[in-house]
């Protein structure tokens, strides 16, 4: 069942070659019959009998969401010798909804992989990446769903669509429009295309053009700036790295995120500037961890127990942020300690725009109106793997000799793990999968 173990055994050549042709583990899940309620009794979920909590608070507003890359949550609130890495993001943290316990869903299409699961709130696939293997389907999406209630909808981002299969995946998804370099050209270029400043001026000049046409917006932006390895030129240095972390991954990842912090600051700014802030919901996470703890020299690990005042764990790594900014007249900021992850986002966002989701069967849940979770993991851990509000059951060969990790220092926690949620995460996986390939083929 651990697809480590297993790369371990036979080497990673032979099991690239087995995982591309061996039949699928998953359960065959009979998807004829699957219904909404089936899914939240193995997530362990009631929905509310009455009105859920937040019900249309930002009913007709615009909804903004921002994807950014690479950006874990322990960044938030640190500084480097007396250096704030994220000011923006924690100014944007004081006038929202913080989800601090907040992890990632992520396969191996990585940032392709979080538009898919955001957008989506079903899993990704058990290989590939979601964008090459269900762009051929007709996706129940959130672009739809707004589309269906008069939303314009577009996503924006620097690269070519090409990359990753986006010009397949976002018709899938079904996006009204998408701009991609095309619009944004080789200006300024940051990583594999134009800068984040580049994107979010761009973007919002297209946005307020969106707002103008009487109709409410749902759009996605991309952030790219902070893509690994985090080289960013030095004209874009926002800030003075001390010597010790000089030359080291998690110097160049802090400066490469305090950039992009920088630029999302200009975004802020121009969103305030265009009169598009007081009636837009924000909705800003993070895409998949940047820093790999497997990767770190043990001088960087120590670089990491200075910022975090203990050791990096596997806990931290796959932690990222989720804040939520309410328009004007709604507005509410106060940290949300639901454990959450990135297929909670859709149906969060649904109630907040007073959308209902009764027509969509959707794996993740509300997060304003839950009080426990659990969220079933692939690729970055071993299938079989989920995290629940007792911490991060990592499967082994199966689940008889897996473990449990706390959250706080990464310990193993006694007890944690569950038997019944280790088959539920597995079913829940395969009911996924069996009811996207069920979906009706893109004309």
């Amino acid at each position: 069942m651990n697809e480590v173990v297993q790369a371990e055994k036979m080497g990673i050549i032979n099991y690239e070659v087995y995982a591309a042709f061996a039949p699928s583990k998953d359960e065959h899940v009979d998807v004829s019959g699957m219904t909404q309620s089936q899914i939240d009794q193995l997530k362990g979920y009631t929905p509310p009998s009455g009105t859920p909590l937040y019900w249309g608070k930002a009913s007709g507003k615009n909804v903004l969401v921002v994807q950014m890359e690479a950006l874990q949550n322990f960044l938030i609130g640190k500084s480097v010798d007396g250096q704030v890495i994220t000011p923006n993001l924690n100014a944007l943290v004081g006038d929202s909804l913080y989800f601090d316990r907040f992890y990632q869903q992520v396969g191996q299409g990585n940032t392709a992989d979080a538009e898919f699961v955001v957008n989506t709130s079903m899993f990704v696939p058990s290989h590939g990446a979601a964008s090459q293997e269900y762009a051929g389907k007709e996706l129940p999406s959130m672009p739809r769903l707004f589309g269906a209630n008069g939303y314009d909808t577009a996503t924006f981002h620097t690269n070519d669509a090409v990359f990753w299969n986006r010009t397949e995946l976002y018709p899938a998804l079904g996006w009204q429009t998408y701009y991609d370099k095309k619009l944004f050209g080789d200006e300024d270029t940051v990583m594999f295309g134009a800068s984040d400043e580049v994107l979010y001026a761009k973007s919002t000049a297209k946005l307020a053009e969106m707002a103008a046409s009487g109709k409410p917006f749902y759009a996605q932006l991309i952030s790219m700036s902070g893509h690994h390895p985090y080289k960013i030129p030095s004209r874009k240095y926002k800030m003075e790295l001390p010597d010790r972390f000089k030359g080291t991954l998690v110097g160049d990842y802090i400066r490469a995120q305090n950039y992009a912090d920088f630029a999302l600051g200009g975004l802020i700014a121009d969103l305030k500037a265009r009169g598009l802030w007081d009636d837009t919901t924000i909705v800003l996470y993070g895409d998949h961890q940047g820093l790999p703890i497997y990767s770190l020299t043990a001088g960087e690990k120590k670089l990491m127990k200075e910022l975090l005042g203990r050791d990096y764990v596997l806990t931290d790594m796959l932690n990222i942020p989720l804040l939520v900014k309410l328009p004007a007249g709604a507005a509410e900021h106060r940290t949300v300690g639901t454990l959450g992850g990135q297929s909670d986002i859709f149906p969060t966002i649904a109630n907040l725009a007073g959308l209902s989701m009764s027509d969509h069967l959707h794996f993740g849940q509300d997060l304003l109106n839950s009080t426990g979770n659990m969220l079933p993991e692939r690729y970055y851990l071993p299938t079989g793997s989920y995290i629940d509000d007792s911490g991060m059951f990592i499967s082994g060969t199966g689940f008889e000799d897996g473990r449990t990790l706390g959250f706080q220092d990464g310990g193993e926690t006694p007890g944690g793990d569950s038997r019944a949620n280790y088959d539920n995460a597995m079913k829940l996986l395969s009911m996924s999968d069996g009811y996207v390939r069920s979906l009706p083929d893109r004309k």
